[in-house]
């Protein structure tokens, strides 16, 4: 960022202010402050405003204030910026800086593959562009803020992932971020229990439309039945993608643990990572490239050299050998049957296991979408290991399919930890996969550091 403390006040109608220092950065979070920052005081457990102090010693020379001016701190230094309510004034800042910049905007939301859709598009745009994208997962009504604000002056497209759990937040980051071009990933079963219903949240993605140009472009999965009524009076053109389906239609030709390659409009594409919901992500990033006038082989560079953010589909080694493929960040039913499918077609040296987690948020039919994993397993895994109430559901449904497995409850983590360190073998490759709130990152943390010999 390099906006004046003036030009600041003007885009939050704030009167008076003369002072043309330039601000450097914005931040919300005293301790990340270097010099030449503004300060956002947050309301939270701690209302921001208790951090004004330490925010001035790491170097802030201006903060948003809704306080009383009386309890402002009082040094000549220190400019500060009254306004009625800091998280608004914080991302009305946010509006007008994007503004200002002018970049192209991509937003991406769905209930799976946002952050891996994110990192790809990113990976094929930065061949011909100067990209920004959201930084790990920041992408609610503060951290999509939190992202424009931080992009460098010189930016020409922006990419924005947006999150949700309730109806309205999509609508208002899509207002907020303005995109020129947008994609839904999948409409999956994450936060049924806060929309009741797959439709409900196919409405919901769909709110990315909001502040989508009228002339703009929106991708969407071909096979998302829900979706193709909604977005038949859009004036925005749609394209859809899939496995040998949709407008942008792939087919995968081969797939292994490091990669896999898929043709598209004729072109043969490979992406470093497994999985044909992946290629499904792909076809999102070749679509933006392709709206963006990228050629083939910018796009093809771009797939081919992609790097995802930490905890998504990524494969790891244990200390003793094994091969584990962590993907522990969500979790939902579609999501979970896309990596388990994916996982029982690899041609692996040893046995193959999982270890599942319960799927939160998923309402009242949860027990139900965990036992339907077992359609998922069958007779592919050697073993499976089961973490959580709601994994109790799919204990039942293996024990009728006479899979091996090995349940524990929630409170059972530890034995879990002692029976994968026992059991795990040099030669064996084991996929992880729940919801973030389970921790399995701890578990596979676990395993890296340390694998006990029997």
């Amino acid at each position: 960022m390099n906006l004046t403390i003036q030009e600041i006040a003007n885009m939050l109608a704030i009167e008076g202010i003369t002072d043309t220092r330039c601000i450097e950065q914005v931040e919300f979070d005293s301790r990340k402050i270097n010099q030449n920052a503004l300060f956002v005081p947050l309301p939270g457990t701690r209302d921001g405003h208790e951090f004004a102090q330490a925010a001035i010693e790491q170097g802030a020379i201006a903060m948003l204030w809704s306080q009383s001016l009386d309890l402002a701190p009082k040094m000549k230094e220190v400019v500060i910026l009254p306004v009625e309510d800091v998280t608004k004034a914080f991302q009305q800042l946010a509006k007008a800086y994007r503004q200002k910049i002018n970049p192209k905007v991509v937003a991406i939301t769905g209930s799976n593959g946002k952050t891996t859709t994110k990192d790809m598009t990113e990976s094929v745009l930065a061949q011909k562009y100067r990209t920004y994208k959201t930084q790990g997962n920041y992408n609610n009504d503060l951290g999509l803020p939190y992202t424009i604000l931080h992009m460098p002056s010189d930016t020409e497209i922006l990419i924005l992932e947006m999150g949700m759990d309730h109806a309205g937040e999509i609508a208002f980051l899509s207002a907020l971020g303005q995109p020129d071009a947008a994609a839904i990933t999948l409409v999956g079963e994450a936060h049924l229990e806060n929309l009741g219903s797959r439709a409900n949240i196919a409405k919901a993605k769909l709110e990315i439309v909001t502040g989508l140009k009228a002339n703009g472009l929106l991708l969407i999965p071909a096979d998302e039945g829900l979706l193709t009524p909604l977005v038949q009076n859009l004036s925005q053109d749609i394209w859809t993608f899939g496995l040998e389906q949709g407008t942008l239609s792939a087919k995968i030709t081969q797939e292994d643990r490091q990669q896999t390659t898929f043709t598209v409009e004729g072109e043969s594409l490979t992406i470093p990572v497994l999985g044909g919901y992946n290629v499904k992500n792909a076809l999102i990033a070749y679509g933006f490239g392709k709206y963006f006038g990228l050629s083939i082989e910018q796009i093809r560079q771009g797939l081919n050299q992609v790097e995802l953010t930490k905890n998504r589909t990524q494969w790891l080694k244990a200390k003793n050998g094994a091969a584990l493929l962590s993907d522990v960040y969500n979790a939902n039913p579609t999501a979970m049957g896309l990596v388990l499918d994916s996982f029982a077609r690899l041609h692996l040296p040893g046995r193959r296991l999982a270890c599942l987690a319960d799927m939160l948020e998923l309402g009242p039919d949860s027990l139900a979408m965990h036992a339907q994993m077992a359609q998922h397993i069958k007779q592919a895994y050697d073993k499976v290991y089961l973490y959580g109430e709601q994994m109790r559901a799919l204990k039942e449904a293996l024990a009728q399919q006479n899979v091996d497995y090995a349940y524990f409850a929630a409170n059972e983590k530890a034995d879990l930890i002692a029976c994968l360190q026992k059991e795990l073998q040099p030669t064996d490759s084991l996929l992880l996969k729940g919801s973030n709130g389970m921790g399995l990152q701890a578990v596979v943390q676990t395993l890296i550091e340390e694998i006990k010999a029997d």
